[in-house]
């Protein structure tokens, strides 16, 4: 999490989420955090778990794997606990302000950014807003915290710390605390899930540039490694308008209000040098949102 937010109490933001029981609502003025991870196949775990041969192409284990997969399910996506994260970006709005950025470096392991996001809900307690969140991105980092040893006791708290987590935590689907936008506008429904860049560019916004999920191995493969992080950061943008949107529709935020918040994105791209914001600015611009 970024230097200068307060811990828990006291931060100033947008409402949160008040859809949990309305004895224990969520901090109305707890920060609010968008997240998203991009993943390759974990190459390493896929040998050990298959007795593959320690040198056997990393290429070479992603295709068998992909096979394997196609066969028992007829898609080549791996199950959460063969995924390996290589990117963590997230969005803040507290207090009086917005940003975005992805988590450590591009030079840290998997085990630094899992930590550095679990230590960030330990020590500012957010509202979690993501799109299909519980449906993949918490349940790879669960896994893989679990591998790593990562301590997350804020996170994991159902209520035997603080008694308001007994009643609105993050790892209930129905408590605010976590809001999958995809899970939460399809009615729980899976069949009427939608993808992040059809919604996205429904609503005006720029929906994804340059790459989708389906690229970030072949980016990995090619040292991208920085255009995985960019392209994750633009993710979280477009989830946190999405979300915003949102706000509008349940009546947190008026009409005028959404537009300040709005504007108040808008002038943090417009203080953005790098390219995939720039471009991102430019893409939104040209839908005349």
């Amino acid at each position: 999490m970024p230097p200068g937010s307060r811990a828990r109490r006291g931060m100033r933001g947008i409402p949160g989420d008040n859809t949990a029981d309305p004895d224990h609502p969520p901090d109305p003025m707890a920060p609010i955090l968008v997240f998203d991870i991009e993943t390759i196949p974990d190459v390493a775990g896929l040998r050990r778990v298959w007795d593959l041969p320690p040198d056997t192409a990393d290429a070479a284990v992603v295709e068998l794997a992909s096979q394997r997969r196609r066969q028992a399910t007829g898609s080549d996506f791996l199950p959460c606990h063969l995924h390996r994260v290589v990117a963590i970006s997230c969005a803040l709005r507290d207090r009086d302000s917005v940003r975005v950025w992805s988590l450590g470096t591009a030079k840290d392991g998997e085990a630094e950014l899992v930590k550095r996001f679990f230590d960030g809900i330990d020590k500012y307690t957010p509202q979690l807003v993501s799109w299909n969140g519980s449906g993949f991105d918490l349940p790879v980092l669960h896994y893989r915290a679990l591998f790593h040893g990562v301590a997350a006791p804020r996170y994991w708290d159902l209520g035997d710390d603080d008694r308001d987590f007994k009643w609105n935590n993050y790892i209930s689907r129905f408590h605010s605390r976590h809001t999958d936008l995809m899970d939460l506008l399809a009615g729980y429904q899976n069949r009427a899930f939608a993808p992040l860049d059809d919604v996205a560019q429904l609503c005006g916004l720029p929906g994804k540039l340059g790459m989708d999920g389906s690229k970030v191995w072949q980016a990995w493969q090619e040292g991208r490694i920085e255009a995985i992080r960019d392209y994750c950061e633009t993710d979280v943008a477009n989830t946190y308008l999405v979300w915003l949107r949102f706000q509008r529709l349940r009546g947190a935020l008026t009409a005028d209000a959404h537009d300040r918040e709005v504007a108040l994105f808008r002038a943090f791209l417009g203080e953005q040098k790098a390219a995939h914001w720039k471009e991102f600015a430019a893409a939104w611009d040209k839908t005349g949102e």
